[in-house]
């Protein structure tokens, strides 16, 4: 099995990239993110690699880091999700932006990525709920309130001013990680007003 190839890259195709490596060329497919993050051809490149064989086919996924190979992995427990729906959520979402969206069970953007309709994603947010804190990534740190968004649970200023900042236009996702930030400031028996004005001072940054 394969897990990481070094070597330079040869060519850059729309879903592959060759990898010379030692003069033999590895294809390897990769997410459209990954792909746009490439060096170009004859420079230097290391991908993570995640190796599928088949009765009559080997072929080989590459990540440019390892909780990327892991969303990989995870997208593939849910039913009815192969390889190729997995390499397009990741196209469109990095891991961060898929676990806030689980948590916030935001199912319009995860059915943002191509082949992936409102049942798909529906699949997703409600498989992966209670898996996605654990791959969040930067988002780690605001994971758990998301969560208590997600399922309804936050207490009322939470919710009311995360209302408040979503219908002023900002995304469900940017107003919960300034009102995560506001409750740092102002402690967790803070009330909607003070809660809106330091997350609307945290946006303004």
């Amino acid at each position: 099995m394969i897990g990481k190839l070094k070597g330079t890259v040869d060519e850059i195709g729309e879903d592959h990239v060759i990898v010379d490596v030692h003069g033999v060329g590895y294809v390897v497919y990769c997410s459209a993110r990954t792909l746009s993050n490439l060096p170009g051809a004859g420079e230097a490149v290391v991908l993570l690699i995640e190796t599928y064989v088949r009765e009559d086919l080997i072929r080989l996924f590459g990540f440019g880091t390892a909780l990327e190979r892991e969303w990989f992995r995870l997208l593939q427990s849910v039913q009815g999700i192969g390889a190729k729906v997995a390499l397009s959520v990741l196209g469109v979402l990095t891991p961060s932006d898929l676990a806030n969206a689980i948590a916030l069970r935001d199912i319009a953007m995860v059915s943002r990525a191509p082949g992936v309709g409102k049942r798909v994603a529906e699949r997703i947010v409600t498989e992966l709920k209670n898996k996605a804190p654990a791959f969040a990534g930067e988002a780690m740190g605001t994971i758990g309130l998301k969560q208590e968004l997600g399922e309804g649970v936050a207490s009322g200023p939470i919710t009311d001013a995360v209302s408040a900042l979503t219908n002023l236009g900002y995304s469900r996702d940017q107003a919960a990680n300034a009102v995560a930030a506001a409750l740092k400031d102002a402690g967790e028996g803070a009330d909607a007003t003070k809660l809106i004005r330091l997350g609307l001072k945290e946006l303004a940054r």
